[in-house]
């Protein structure tokens, strides 16, 4: 029997880069001229895996929002992975909106992409979805690189990253 070969999808963040990230933004905030005397700040919270962001209205939210994405992206964060949540009113005339970091792939996600293979119809390519990753198998290492190259044409709305590849 033929040795099977695989790898797996996952889409992560590195928690550690995000944080480093929002330090950097929190300085630039402090520094900037258009935001002297603002309430505005970034909080980051690990444990919910999501970033608070608090500021003066509207238009000083989406200046916020522009500095962490530039920062992330700075650190090698995937952008796609951070998703801006509903500007809501807070206390003080201010508002406030929570960026939810997504960690792993999302089950309807996971469908969309062994779906996307099964109808890509690759010689022998199998996807199975475990836990928050994808696992792709097939007895060709030519199948899968071809699989994967397919994979990163594709938007499914997060980065996908690939790794644990056997072969």
């Amino acid at each position: 029997m033929a040795q099977q070969a695989s790898f797996d999808i996952t889409s992560t963040v590195d928690l550690q880069e995000v944080d480093n990230a929002v330090n950097q933004a929190s300085k630039e905030l402090a520094q900037r001229y258009d935001f002297k005397g603002s309430k505005s700040s970034i909080e980051f919270k690990k444990a919910e895996a999501a970033i608070d962001i608090l500021a003066d209205d509207k238009f000083r939210m989406d200046a916020v929002w522009e500095i962490l994405q530039t920062r992330l992206i700075r650190r090698g964060v995937p952008a796609k992975n951070a998703k801006l949540g509903e500007v809501e009113p807070a206390g003080g005339g201010l508002v406030r909106a929570r960026v939810s970091l997504q960690q792993g792939i999302p089950t309807d996600t996971a469908k969309a992409i062994v779906k996307f293979l099964k109808d890509a119809k690759l010689k022998k390519v199998q996807a199975s979805i475990q836990a928050d990753q994808v696992r792709v198998t097939s007895p060709s290492k030519d199948d899968l690189q071809a699989a994967m190259g397919m994979l990163r044409e594709q938007d499914f709305g997060i980065e996908l990253q690939f790794g644990n590849y056997r072969g």
